[in-house]
């Protein structure tokens, strides 16, 4: 396995483990501040549940949308997104040509 390939292989298994965490983390800190705002207000699991969905619909979101421009940024230099001027530009004989 080439150096490049192997730095590419290493940043995706890092990009993966972060989104892990972060997946993990996010709705943890959202409940953990729920809790604290039921605590304060008496409102026993009221914050606590609605920021962890909360939290839980934001990751979604945020992995959906970066997945997203991923597959954009994949898809732009694909032979099926060139446009057809471009192609047939190319591959057209000039008038006064042969075919």
């Amino acid at each position: 396995m080439d150096l490049l390939a192997r730095r590419q292989l290493n940043k995706g298994y890092a990009d993966t483990l972060a989104r892990g965490f972060e997946f993990a983390a996010v709705p943890v800190v959202f409940g953990g501040i729920g809790w604290l705002i039921d605590r304060s207000l008496g409102t026993s699991p009221l914050f606590t549940i609605g920021l962890v969905v909360f939290g839980f619909v934001g990751m979604f979101v945020k992995l959906w949308l970066g997945y997203d421009a991923a597959m954009k940024r994949e898809e732009d230099g694909a032979v099926w997104n060139r446009s057809r001027a471009k192609v047939s530009a190319t591959n057209m004989p000039t008038t006064g040509e042969a075919p």
